[in-house]
């Protein structure tokens, strides 16, 4: 499929913007409901629509909370704070985290997870830029051979091209780049503060009208043959002071929509066919649909997902309870560049 680059680099500018806005925004002790619903305001006043609910993940749970529409909860810990930005389904993927404690191993925590993602970005770009650069010499290099030889043989012209040929399929483009490498790079960037990366957590390609789309990209060096692609992608270390895993926890009253097979009751039908429509595959809350349709819709949540309809994720919780960092950008790869959206 063709990428619609402009919509992929407006959702990145939103989401920059209202990254911003959300750092000065938020503050210990309120309501975790109030600034979700600020932080989703702000997306649809710049003009974009939230590609997932707001995910407010505090202290130990590494991801996937988002408040109810009747939650209580206050910001307080390490909270992190994770936003998607689409624009017509082209997705815009960034979060970062907030020690609202004042406390020192939160800040190192948080600088471990940041500086993981400056050092797999600045990896990703030296690879793939100054190694297309050196190709483009190289092959002037031969052209200007080419061009020097006085012997015009046939057989000059077509050695080249081969050689051309060959180096553009195993030297040049983005090939050079193993998932494994930007993996590496997260982990030793982490450990080297002295924490653990969450090795179950990934960053990942995001697709049109799809978060997670296929391919995972490593926070340890998970000795994957892969190498990175063009397309668009989620750089997103996580970083622990605990042994480096997260379980399910608790559900996050966060959704995707499986399937359109048709439940019994009508409130059911009515909230599948909106969230069809409104949201199509990606992801959505409970909160979201008691605020168009009402609570009554929540009888009606609750029936698709019996019926199938839905995949309801859970909370993804640090397995010795110890607190989590996070910090994430989305990158466009292209043959020659890559362009980090979201700052």
């Amino acid at each position: 499929m063709d990428i619609d680059k402009q919509k992929i680099i407006q959702a990145g500018k939103i989401a920059s913007q209202v990254k911003a806005y959300a750092r000065t925004m938020v503050k210990k002790g309120m309501p975790l409901l109030e600034i979700a619903e600020k932080i989703e305001a702000k997306i649809f006043e710049s003009g974009g629509k939230p590609a997932f609910p707001v995910n407010l993940s505090i202290d130990n749970i590494a991801a996937h909370y988002t408040p109810s529409h009747d939650d209580t909860a206050l910001a307080h810990g390490l909270l992190k704070v994770d936003i998607g930005v689409h624009i017509d389904g082209w997705v815009a993927d960034t979060a970062f985290s907030l020690d609202l404690e004042n406390n020192d191993e939160n800040k190192k925590l948080i600088k471990s997870s940041e500086e993981a993602l400056e050092n797999a970005l600045s990896l990703i770009k030296s690879r793939i830029e100054v190694n297309e650069k050196n190709k483009v010499n190289d092959d002037n290099k031969v052209g200007s051979s080419i061009n020097s030889s006085s012997s015009g043989r046939a057989s000059d012209f077509a050695g080249a091209g081969n050689v051309l040929d060959k180096r553009g399929r195993e030297e040049g483009g983005n090939d050079l780049i193993g998932l494994d490498e930007i993996g590496k790079t997260i982990q030793e960037t982490i450990e080297s503060h002295g924490f653990n990366p969450v090795a179950n957590l990934s960053g990942h390609s995001i697709g049109h009208y799809d978060l997670h789309a296929g391919v995972t990209i490593p926070n340890t060096d998970n000795k994957s043959s892969l190498k990175l692609k063009e397309g668009l992608y989620a750089i997103e270390p996580f970083a622990t002071t605990g042994n480096g895993k997260v379980h399910d926890g608790k559900p996050s009253n966060i959704y995707y929509l499986l399937n359109e097979k048709n439940p019994r009751s009508q409130i059911a039908r009515e909230v599948l066919e909106f969230i069809a429509k409104e949201y199509k595959s990606l992801p959505f809350c409970s909160r979201w649909i008691v605020k168009k349709l009402g609570s009554r819709s929540l009888f009606g949540l609750r029936d698709i997902e019996s019926n199938g309809n839905l995949h309801h994720f859970a909370q993804l919780v640090e397995t010795q309870s110890t607190k989590v960092s996070q910090s994430e950008q989305t990158i466009l790869v292209e043959k020659d560049k890559i362009t980090v959206t979201t700052v």
